[in-house]
């Protein structure tokens, strides 16, 4: 059954949805997304992935600043929608726009409710260590990530990078999104509170947060190289100069925190050894540890 629909998304994570949705037939009715940014060395504004989707399917793109306003939620509500569906927009939605579709309003998170509410629900998984994550489909409510959950599906975490989860993530829950529709279409999805035991909270990256501290253990850093890459990557300097890390892999290793262990970016750490896997220097591309040293030569007992 095809439903007359409202995307509001922005970044390459709400991109697959979008398709799917299109692809499955449904009417979208309007595309909200973030406002084009500066990006680039030239500064130059650029159209959002989502907005850039919209712009190439000929759906309506809105690009409000803000959605606090009677006029902009006057504007909202007359789109008519069955439903909205939200996939990392990046703006609170007030009531009356959560209200305003007869179906209400969706949102798909990457994360395993409550577990990870918040901005970078991916990265704070990998970040900590956590075996497992997913995606669920939430009937939006006026708190941060609260609403009943409609539908989920797990993903084992492994040794995924951030780039390679966000990926495997957004397409999965393009197809949980395409089902949760298709279900309310007919009428007959159920809704399961969440609960509020080991609620999380998933805050933005800081920039302090991506230096490395090699006093902490081998398997922590580990968790935050993956969790930061390919961006905003994880890193630390070397004579001087910042690397990016961007894999490693834990060993057994003794040594001063920081130290070169051997000539393979064998590093000591806190607790055990990382040898460094694909390093990228300022303004080059990244390459794997063998090519990184024929370059940049770095020796046993040097320090970063």
């Amino acid at each position: 059954m095809s439903l007359r629909l409202v995307f509001m998304g922005t970044p390459d994570f709400a991109v697959p949805t979008l398709a799917a949705l299109i692809g499955h037939g449904h009417d979208i009715a309007a595309v909200y997304s973030q406002p084009a940014r500066p990006k680039g060395r030239g500064l130059a504004a650029e159209m959002s992935p989502v907005a850039k989707l919209a712009a190439a399917h000929a759906i309506e793109l809105r690009t409000p600043e803000t959605l606090k306003d009677a006029p902009a939620q006057e504007a909202f509500a007359e789109l008519g929608a069955d439903a909205g569906v939200v996939v990392a927009y990046g703006l609170i939605l007030p009531k009356r726009v959560l209200d305003a579709p007869r179906l209400r309003c969706f949102n798909l998170h990457a994360s395993l409710l409550p577990r990870w509410r918040g901005a970078a629900p991916i990265q704070r998984a990998i970040m900590a260590g956590d075996a497992q994550t997913g995606v669920m489909a939430v009937r939006m409510a006026e708190g941060l990530d609260t609403g009943p959950v409609l539908m989920a599906e797990r993903a084992a975490i492994d040794r995924k990078t951030y780039g390679e989860l966000h990926d495997k993530l957004a397409q999965l829950g393009a197809d949980v999104m395409v089902r949760v529709l298709a279900a309310l279409g007919r009428g007959n999805i159920s809704e399961h509170p969440q609960g509020e035991d080991g609620v999380t909270y998933a805050k933005k990256i800081s920039k302090e947060e991506a230096r490395i501290d090699w006093t902490r253990s081998a398997r922590e850093l580990d968790c935050l190289v993956r969790g930061l890459s390919p961006h905003p990557g994880a890193w630390c300097e070397a004579r001087g100069e910042r690397l990016k890390i961007l894999y490693c892999d834990p060993m057994e290793g003794h040594g001063n925190p920081g130290e070169i262990l051997d000539d393979r970016l064998t590093i000591a750490c806190g607790e055990g050894a990382v040898r460094l896997a694909r390093v990228q220097r300022a303004g080059r591309a990244a390459v794997d540890s063998a090519e990184f040293l024929r370059g940049f030569p770095l020796h046993r007992g040097e320090m970063l």
